[in-house]
């Protein structure tokens, strides 16, 4: 899989989850894919979310790994 098709895939995964957390007032954008690491940073509410990180584990990484595999960790940027 190319760097293109990687980053593809994990936006589309995040468009996935994004109407959640937009729900929620909040948002997520991906700072960036290194290696099987992807970055993301939180916005509006869901930074200062008591749940964030449990988000982020079972809902955006769950999300970005069944669309991408080879992807290894989700981490938060601030």
């Amino acid at each position: 899989m190319t760097a293109q098709q990687t980053l593809n895939k994990v936006e589309y995964a995040l468009e996935e989850i994004r109407p959640f957390l937009i729900s929620d007032g909040g948002n997520i954008s991906l700072i960036a894919i290194e290696g099987n690491t992807v970055k993301v940073k939180f916005e509006g509410s869901c930074t200062g979310c008591s749940v964030n990180q449990m988000t982020l584990r079972n809902g955006v990484e769950a999300t970005i790994k069944k669309h991408v595999p080879h992807i290894k960790e989700v981490i938060e940027v601030k």
